[in-house]
């Protein structure tokens, strides 16, 4: 029973990553699929053992956790999200339940909807006008951003009266929707975004999350932002409204709401597999990104009978595509030194678009996996790019190799410095056994350390960094805090202002957490939630850097080698003076416990 708890325990934690990841940090680091089998995983497990769930599992709630920086707003009716589903027979099982549950086994009217690839959000309107505007959050709490959806031009301020039809405005409306970005705009903006001097987004959702949740309306009024209703939540007016859920959205759309001219009214379970059939054939030509269809019950009646569990609606299901798969050329394999010393194998292709997104590169993780798939230099692959994140070599097509290929030849010394190769893991893991004397692993390492979710110096990009530590400006993290206008002036593209803004960000960085400055350290094995975990735990970094080995294997959610690891990164004398200089006065970090 011990190791049914651990695995469960491990499920939920990887879960909980991934959706803190999706939600707050608007980064997807698993494709949809890989997240959707492991949910299943749990849900099975908690199936067989009940008395093992909790309220907090993956299972029982939404994953949303809230940014302290938006007011709160609690949600009257829950915004629960979708069970999905991405086999034909799975909807049939669907259909079937369904009609066991009503007792009802004549043919069911459906409402097909698209599943749009963006943000859901809650709009509240007060005798027809827009007074509030919230996400999802963890479903029953979510964040104001009222003032930012004013600024999406197609959500109506105020709602309109179709005269003709002499629908009256309600007192009160809440409608539940999503804000998403089309493809052209999702390009236009990451192109803008490039020729800022910033990361490009990842996928569109990503991009409508982050543009949505901009604490400067400001931001988010230059974000081409769009926005489709999908249903109403609740509802007070002096008209009742019709029981299908349907004919609820035309209704909203005389309002002046907008809602997708793809929704469709069927008959049958039959016909929702011949929408889902049509909506997958146009699916490339639609002006936005989507990820299946939405499959609803329309009488609202019955929807109220079936009723919700504590994630998901029971009367509405999500039918998923298959991930996008295309095949083409692997011209070269260089071998890539990370951040830890890793030497991971990069497979480098004939240019190919995807979901929207042109791929020419693709990690293969390990040497291991090239061995796996037998790939060699002018094979041709199938790649996939699994819930438009992360691109993957499936296998080699052998019917087209030609004796042209050539033999991937794995180094002995390192392919930036030239050090010798250390082999970990079976043989399966090259790594660089130089540390921060390897050009790679030092550049990697001042990237991780200005990054995001480290120091967050905005504005300090790997090109920047590889100029910075090309002219001898910058080899420790130190040196970052001992840049001034005359040195960035010396860089490729710089002008005063920009170098300016450069050290603003960077004298902006040194209020930071605890948590963010253990992360920002590097130290292998030690993420995110590990490095809260020793914050919570020692409350100040002379505590963790004096904590012994026993101490830090104790901990909860830390094995022995991460343990280990922490222990002799504090006993390195370079890495302690690389701290004892970043806290020392003259520099002006300021650590805060609050995580």
């Amino acid at each position: 029973m011990k190791f049914i708890e651990k695995k469960i325990q491990n499920l939920r934690k990887k879960l909980h990553h991934w959706e803190y990841l999706y939600y707050i940090k608007n980064a997807s680091e698993v494709s949809d699929e890989k997240y959707d089998a492991i949910l299943a995983e749990l849900h099975q497990l908690e199936k067989i053992y009940p008395h093992l769930i909790t309220e907090n599992s993956p299972t029982q709630c939404i994953g949303g956790v809230l940014q302290d920086n938006f007011k709160k707003i609690n949600h009257k009716i829950p915004m629960l999200s979708l069970n999905s589903i991405i086999k034909s027979h799975q909807l049939l099982s669907f259909d079937r339940r369904v009609k066991i549950k009503l007792d009802d086994h004549h043919i069911i009217p459906y409402c097909c909807e698209l599943k749009i690839d963006g943000v859901a959000v809650s709009l509240l309107y007060k005798n027809g006008k827009l007074v509030c505007a919230a996400t999802r959050g963890d479903g029953k709490i979510g964040e104001d951003v009222t003032e930012n959806v004013r600024t999406i031009y197609s959500v109506p301020m105020y709602l309109k009266i179709d005269v003709n039809n002499h629908d009256k405005i309600p007192y009160l409306l809440e409608i539940r929707g999503e804000i998403f970005i089309s493809k052209l705009c999702f390009l236009q903006l990451n192109e803008i975004t490039v020729r800022e001097g910033n990361r490009p987004f990842s996928n569109s959702r990503n991009a409508a999350s982050g543009s949505l949740r901009q604490l400067d309306p400001a931001i988010t009024a230059k974000r081409p932002l769009s926005f489709y209703c999908y249903g109403v939540s609740d509802y007070f007016g002096k008209k009742e409204l019709p029981d299908s859920h349907w004919e609820r959205l035309q209704l909203c759309k005389n309002w002046g709401l907008p809602i997708s001219n793809h929704i469709s009214l069927v008959n049958g379970i039959d016909k929702v597999l011949a929408y889902y059939s049509y909506i997958e054939r146009i699916r490339a030509s639609l002006e936005f990104n989507i990820d299946g269809i939405v499959v609803k019950i329309n009488s609202c009646k019955y929807q109220n009978k079936l009723g919700c569990g504590s994630k998901a609606p029971n009367w509405a299901v999500s039918y998923k595509f298959p991930a996008e798969i295309r095949s083409t050329k692997v011209d070269n394999v260089i071998f890539q030194v990370g951040r830890t010393g890793i030497i991971t194998p990069i497979a480098y292709l004939e240019p190919i678009m995807i979901s929207d997104v042109i791929i020419r590169k693709v990690s293969i993780h390990n040497i291991n996996e090239v061995k796996r798939l037998g790939l060699m230099v002018g094979d041709t692959v199938r790649i996939q790019r699994s819930g438009d994140v992360i691109p993957k070599i499936l296998e080699v097509v052998l019917s087209k190799r030609t004796d042209r290929v050539k033999a991937i030849k794995f180094p002995h010394f390192c392919p930036i410095c030239g050090s010798l190769i250390a082999t970990q893991y079976r043989q399966s893991i090259l790594r660089c056994t130089a540390g921060l004397s390897c050009l790679a692993q030092r550049k990697a390492a001042l990237e991780h350390f200005s990054s995001r979710k480290a120091m967050n110096i905005y504005g300090m990009g790997n090109r920047i960094i590889d100029q910075l530590v090309n002219k001898n400006l910058v080899s420790t993290p130190v040196d970052f805090f001992n840049l001034n206008e005359n040195k960035l002036l010396c860089l490729e593209g710089f002008g005063a202002e920009h170098a300016k803004r450069l050290l603003w960000a960077i004298e902006n960085s040194k209020k930071i957490t605890l948590a963010r400055f253990i992360y920002a350290l590097g130290i292998r094995g030690v993420g995110e939630t590990v490095a809260n975990n020793l914050a919570v735990v020692y409350k100040t970094i002379e505590n963790l850097v004096t904590a012994d080995l026993r101490s830090l294997s104790d901990l909860k959610y830390i094995g022995p080698i991460v343990a280990n690891n922490i222990y002799h990164f504090f006993r390195n004398p370079d890495n302690l003076k690389n701290i004892q200089d970043l806290i020392d006065p003259s520099i002006g970090i300021q650590l805060s416990v609050i995580i």
